[in-house]
């Protein structure tokens, strides 16, 4: 399955709702009882990963214990190289473009490129962008937030994304975030880009 192409096909038809996984924070059967749950429901693909201290072992299981239940794509939402699972269909290959850390700006992305390409994972690309207040996304990340208040900033970092060649945005208040993105916020990069904005 090339999961880009089912990404754009099924977006022309409706908005797309993928849930996330987080192998660090549900035990096995917790996580296959929700993915059961959401592809009961209509989610039309899983995203592993999310906490920042993932193993390769819990990730490798949780991949293949969701794929045992579902043909839903399953695509890796990791930053770190140590935790790229072959298992899974595709992974978000994303740079966090508000970071002051090159190892987030492209130094994991170099330490897993070989591993992608040896394993036939499909990369998506992905601009990720956090967003005030940030939370534990911004701290690990070592990002500077963007503000909530300032969309025409935020819109220049996802063009900027767009303009590298990246097919997807992501936007990012951090987990736990009293409040999400703000729609202003959304709306703007919705309008100013062309690429998927997630």
């Amino acid at each position: 399955m090339r999961v880009h192409n089912y990404i754009i096909k099924r977006r022309k038809e409706k908005p797309l709702h993928f849930t996330l996984l987080d192998p660090g924070k549900m035990g096995p059967n917790e996580l296959v009882e929700l993915a059961t749950q959401t592809a009961g429901v209509g989610t039309d693909g899983f995203m592993v990963g999310g906490s920042t201290d993932l193993s390769l072992e819990k990730v490798d299981s949780a991949v293949q214990a969701i794929k045992e239940i579902t043909h839903l794509p399953v695509i890796l939402f990791t930053t770190h190289a140590s935790s790229v699972s072959g298992k899974a269909d595709a992974i978000f290959f994303m740079s966090l473009l508000n970071s002051e850390s090159r190892q987030f700006l492209v130094g994991e992305q170099i330490a897993s490129a070989r591993w992608v390409q040896q394993t036939g994972l499909e990369p998506l690309s992905m601009a990720y962008l956090v967003i005030a207040p940030g939370m534990a996304a911004g701290r690990v990340g070592q990002a500077q937030p963007l503000s909530r208040d300032n969309p025409d900033l935020v819109v220049s970092h996802a063009l900027a994304g767009q303009y590298l060649g990246m097919k997807y945005i992501y936007l990012e208040a951090g987990s736990g975030a009293l409040e999400p993105v703000p729609d202003a916020i959304i709306r703007a990069v919705k309008s100013a880009t062309e690429v998927t904005l997630i």
